[in-house]
């Protein structure tokens, strides 16, 4: 999953295919100061000024007529304080690299989303998470942040310099300042042990309470047209380190994962018929097994399939009724679904605009393969995840407004206060923006 640069042409699209734009300016700065001069550029131009990564998110939230700053080479690690056991990382630089730098050093991230090809501002911008009983999203283990602001000057905050902003800034949606440098809390490098096995999906439903408390990280995948999960239980370990083999990795994360399923995805595209019978074969591909690895071996997968995707966040207690409410809705709706729904936790944390923010939460992820019409299966799906007060992935398709959000979001004046006086001119806004946060 790599970058979608802008072409000759200058129109600019994600990775999902369903967001293009075509910004009036392009720069690509190599230190703070070209940047925070690009703002001031733009701003004296009258441009609007968006940062763009991996191009990830699956929402407008990045796009741009005005000017696009594309921070690749921004990226590396500043610095790494042992002492308080903290690492300063350059914005533009891909988790990827990030994750295997911190391993080099003997250091890890308490916990990461199930993909790494994002950008580090990217990802913590739109709120990117994984799965955790304790241990929350990328953002939740922020401890400092610096930003460009609107009017071009550089602004450092933690929870003891500038906390408001710091509170809210760490998942930002790049409405408060362009994200230059994060510093994160990391811990020397551990192993998890990784256990995967198919479950029913009532048993998983039924037993969901104690699976979340049982694991330090719990999560499944249910096959739409099935009654079948796939379920991944990630724990600390002792040892020893027992990786996946290169075969049955190749084999299963590769060729399964990733080829098989790509086929059968462009096969159920062309005669939708065929798609429950794919599903229930999809649904029995992956066997059961254990390996035990460093975290971002065991967290993250390789995602090469396209696709398209809502999540939303709802309440942890009412997972299991909107997963059967979920299923309900597949099956009497007559919508072909190839991709299985994905579903996490996390923990509540203080973040200003965090999907979890003051709440423990479960993500529930629908996808539809790329090219595939998915209006009407999102449609119906979100009426289910509103109707329990979800809160949207920021980076992932959503029709939610300002009303709605200042509903939800008990801190949601916080945010637009802080907007109001930190770009009181908008210079960061764009259409996704305004529909989120109001004018």
């Amino acid at each position: 999953m790599g970058s979608t640069a802008s072409g000759n042409s200058g129109t600019w699209r994600n990775w999902g295919g369903n967001v293009t734009a075509r910004p009036a300016r392009e720069v690509t700065p190599a230190s703070v100061e070209e940047l925070a001069a690009a703002v001031r550029r733009a701003a004296e131009d009258g441009l609007r000024v968006k940062a763009v990564g991996t191009g990830h998110s699956f929402t407008s939230i990045a796009a741009t007529d005005g000017m696009v700053i594309r921070p690749h080479l921004l990226t590396g690690i500043r610095g790494i304080d042992r002492a308080n056991m903290t690492v300063t990382v350059e914005a533009g630089t891909p988790l990827k690299r990030l994750n295997m730098a911190l391993a080099r050093e003997g250091l890890s991230l308490t916990n990461m989303g199930d993909i790494m090809e994002q950008t580090v501002s990217g990802a913590i911008s739109t709120g990117t998470h994984g799965t955790g009983r304790d241990s929350a999203s990328i953002a939740a283990q922020i401890k400092g942040l610096e930003l460009v602001t609107a009017d071009g000057s550089v602004l450092t905050c933690s929870e003891k310099e500038n906390p408001d902003v710091f509170a809210a800034a760490r998942i930002g949606l790049g409405a408060l300042g362009v994200v230059t440098a994060v510093t994160f809390a990391v811990e020397p490098v551990f192993l998890l042990t990784a256990r995967e096995e198919p479950m029913p999906l009532e048993k998983v439903l039924a037993e969901f309470d104690e699976l979340w408390a049982e694991n330090e990280h719990f999560e499944f995948y249910w096959f739409p047209h099935t009654g079948n999960t796939n379920t991944k239980r990630n724990n600390r370990s002792a040892g020893p380190e027992n990786p996946v083999g290169r075969w049955a990795g190749w084999f299963e994360d590769e060729f399964l994962s990733n080829g098989v399923f790509q086929v059968a995805n462009w096969v159920g595209r062309a005669v939708p018929a065929t798609v429950p019978a794919i599903a229930r074969i999809s649904s029995r591909a992956l066997s059961a097994r254990t390996y035990t690895d460093i975290p971002y071996k065991v967290f993250t997968s390789p995602r090469r399939v396209r696709f398209v995707e809502m999540e939303y966040a709802v309440p942890r207690a009412a997972l299991p009724e909107v997963l059967r409410e979920l299923k309900a809705m597949v099956d009497r709706s007559g919508v072909r679904v190839s991709f299985p729904v994905e579903v996490r936790t996390a923990p509540a944390d203080d973040i200003t605009l965090s999907t979890a923010s003051g709440r423990d939460s479960a993500y529930v992820a629908v996808h539809m393969f790329r090219g595939t019409p998915y209006q009407r299966y999102f449609t119906a799906a979100e009426r289910v995840f509103t109707a329990h007060e979800g809160r949207p992935h920021w980076g992932k398709i959503h029709t939610r407004d300002a009303a709605y959000f200042s509903g939800i979001y008990p801190r949601f004046g916080e945010f637009t206060a802080l907007r109001d006086r930190l770009d009181p001119e908008r210079r960061f806004q764009n259409d996704y923006l305004r529909r989120v946060l109001g004018s």
